[in-house]
């Protein structure tokens, strides 16, 4: 069953008749919005899962960059008018790889197809697993992104970088470490490059939890639950990537970032990396989008929105290691043996 329905002109129509930040927040609200699937026509439906086994083009990503789909899908098609059907979920990489394409997985109790035709991940290691199992042969990176602090409007604690994290009088709310590579390989670094890890995790390793009691949440998605922690007055200030800041702002939200230096805030090892499933049923397709993505409008688009251009060297395929890998690094394990292929996806019953 389809779960919403909206034509872009007279939804944004109707929208405009509401207050920006009540907006901002209703549409944060909805984990539904993360599951789109966009038409030639215009009209984008949100949360039809059922859509990931029958679109044109079925694409997992890494959920930060969820602010740029709209704009970015609407030019892929007006070039590629034949790809009529693109179904996009922007969540945690690491939920997909585990959830949805090496088992079986659920969306709010609808199945989920395990062989879109196209995964993302600001994690490497998450395709150099995929091509462990069989499932993926080359990679691209097309986009950078560097961590940053969020902060209510007007930084009211006053907050100048990251040693203040360390601070006694603030709550923060962070991305947990479980599934959410921005602090599992990143967030989580900085923080023990500053000696502050202990203190503000207290070593927890959970998600949607008080990491320390009253001090420090660690969230389920922080892309859209640590600026609503901030607006709310429960949190002042969160790990986020720099993109997340410059788009709460975009949308009138009260929120402001203070950045953090290179290279704590490590832009020299955010790489977003991209590939074709070798089990996806649109090849075609998925191959043209990634010659999109090395185009200039494309880059354009992206920057647009706070990220960093990836190079041509970047842009250009290559293939990935064939055998099990530092999840973060993409280096070879010690054990030359990979794991056997998977089956393709099954069809949905």
């Amino acid at each position: 069953m389809k779960k919403s329905r909206i034509n872009i002109v007279a939804g944004l129509a109707a929208l405009a008749l509401l207050p920006m930040a009540a907006l901002a927040a209703e549409d944060d609200a909805g984990h539904g919005k993360d599951y789109r699937t966009f038409h030639t026509s215009g009209e984008i439906e949100y949360g039809s899962i059922e859509d990931s086994y029958t679109s044109d083009l079925v694409m997992y990503l890494a959920g930060n960059q969820f602010m740029v789909m709209e704009e970015l899908i609407t030019d892929f098609q007006k070039k590629n008018p034949d790809i009529e059907t693109v179904y996009v979920e922007t969540i945690p990489p690491g939920q997909i790889l585990k959830n949805q394409l090496l088992k079986q997985g659920e969306i709010e109790g609808q199945k989920t197809a395990m062989n879109p035709d196209i995964f993302a991940s600001v994690n490497i290691g998450h395709l150099k697993k995929l091509n462990g199992e069989g499932l993926m042969d080359e990679h691209a990176i097309y986009i950078h992104n560097k961590l940053e602090l969020m902060v209510a409007e007007g930084n009211p604690k006053g907050i100048k970088g990251p040693e203040d994290l360390g601070r006694d009088d603030l709550v923060q709310s962070h991305p947990n470490p479980q599934t959410e590579g921005i602090f599992k390989f990143y967030g989580s670094e900085m923080l023990k490059d500053l000696g502050l890890h202990e203190k503000v995790t207290g070593n927890a390793d959970c998600r949607s939890c008080w990491a320390v009691e009253g001090k420090t949440w660690f969230t389920s998605r922080h892309h859209r639950e640590t600026p609503d922690r901030i607006e709310k007055g429960e949190a002042d200030v969160g790990i986020v990537w720099t993109t997340e800041v410059v788009h709460a702002k975009a949308e009138g939200r009260p929120i402001d970032g203070v950045a953090i230096p290179a290279p704590l805030n490590k832009q020299d090892k955010v790489n977003y990396a991209i590939g074709v499933m070798k089990n996806g049923r649109n090849a075609d397709n998925a191959a043209r989008y990634l010659e999109y993505l090395a185009t200039d409008d494309a880059q354009s688009i992206y920057e647009k929105y706070g990220f960093v251009r990836a190079s041509a060297d970047e842009l250009a395929l290559k293939p990935l290691g064939r055998c099990n890998t530092d999840l973060r690094a993409g280096t070879a394990a010690s054990s030359p043996r990979c794991s056997p292929p998977l089956s393709p996806g099954p069809t949905r019953s």
